[in-house]
């Protein structure tokens, strides 16, 4: 019998003070009042219509993205946390997680985050050096980063900073001091990823260029060692935690678990019965979405997409990759693949055994090239 997977929650808040010239997030300027009540009223309609779709499961963990949510006041995250509690049952001990700009952030609001039943802070640090925060285009100082976790760490000991290397012009020791920074600060969870340059942002447009890749890989390498050297362990490609911090949220996507998005702009993934499984994304437009008009469409993921999808979250994982864990979340027998396995193994990216796959140091490394002998 198929055994569906557990379910988290995505909230988004697609509010900012500011558009950064890398963000490719789906997100709006905040000029004018946000009309926060009314956004929080459609929020709890849209997950109210998703219940529908997730047959009883429990949600598992919740995650307030965005966007900026600690623009809002305390008294919408604590009314719309309510909410979601009166209209479904949640796990016990539920990690739930928000994020945070040091920009925006009123260090009070911090202790009502809390007992409204936020457990878990995300920082959007990204880096310490003020010259690097101008070049990004971060409307804070490495001053409002200091105090922000600072503060955080009061109410809080599930703490993640966000750090982003290679950036314009950065030096490998300036991407090194970041960390060492971060690490001085000892927060449970530490996300140290690459800066990429994607389409259909402001920094594509202006050809922004970034550090050679080799300098890059020197950055991942040399921070690498430093974050284990501190006690930190490497879970996920970017994800480095303490032991027992690993985000429980981030860990539901990357082993291929379902979860609703509610909210402007945001996606969902929902496995049906059947084992298929459906994609929801939300209404983009606000005007819209403040009209009731929540879904923008919702398509039945192809069985190679599902495959390709699968395999592009467990692979950034450093564990094996079970059989079984594959057949129970693809409803697929693996003789379906066998002849893309076997072109990684001969690749070197892969390590075949009787229960398991376990991915490469060359795999991780060119993870890319490895997912793409998935898409044939």
């Amino acid at each position: 019998m198929f055994t569906l997977p557990p379910i988290s929650l995505y909230i988004h808040i697609p509010w900012c003070l500011k558009k950064c010239g890398y963000c490719d997030f789906y997100s709006y300027v905040s000029k004018e009042i946000i009309p926060e009540n009314k956004y929080i009223e459609h929020l709890l309609r849209d997950f109210e219509r998703d219940l529908s779709l997730i047959n009883n499961r429990n949600i598992n963990t919740i995650f307030i993205g965005g966007g900026t949510p600690s623009l809002l006041k305390n008294t919408s995250i604590k009314n719309l946390l309510n909410g979601i509690k009166k209209r479904k049952i949640i796990s016990k001990n539920i990690e739930i997680s928000i994020e945070a700009n040091p920009k925006t952030l009123e260090y009070q609001n911090f202790i009502q985050y809390k007992n409204s039943g936020i457990n878990r802070f995300s920082l959007g640090i990204q880096t310490f050096n003020s010259k690097m925060l101008k070049k990004i285009e971060r409307t804070y100082s490495s001053k409002d980063a200091m105090n922000a976790i600072i503060e955080s760490k009061k109410i809080s000991d599930n703490i993640n900073l966000d750090l982003m290397y290679g950036l314009p012009g950065q030096s490998l020791e300036e991407a090194l001091s970041d960390l060492q920074i971060a690490i001085q600060c000892n927060p449970s969870h530490i996300s140290w990823y690459q800066l990429t340059i994607e389409p259909n942002t402001v920094f594509y447009a202006k050809k922004i260029q970034t550090p050679h890749q080799d300098v890059v890989f020197n950055m991942l390498i040399e921070g690498d060692k430093l974050l284990k050297k501190a006690g930190y362990k490497k879970y996920e490609i970017s994800s480095y935690s303490k032991f027992n911090y690993q985000c429980q949220h981030n860990l539901n996507y990357w082993n291929f678990g379902d979860y609703i998005g509610i909210g402007c702009g945001s996606h969902g993934k929902i496995t049906q019965k059947n084992g298929e499984i459906i994609r929801t994304i939300k209404n983009k437009n606000i005007n819209d979405f403040l009209s009731g008009k929540y879904i923008n469409s919702v398509y039945q993921v192809s069985k190679r997409d599902k495959i390709f999808e699968y395999f592009m979250n467990v692979f950034r994982l450093y564990k094996p990759i079970f059989k079984k864990h594959f057949r129970e979340n693809t409803n697929i027998e693996e003789s379906f693949i066998e002849k893309n396995i076997q072109i990684a193994i001969q690749e070197g990216f892969l390590i075949n055994q009787s229960d398991c796959w376990h991915t490469t140091k060359k795999g991780k490394n060119f993870l890319n090239s490895l997912l793409e002998i998935f898409l044939k």
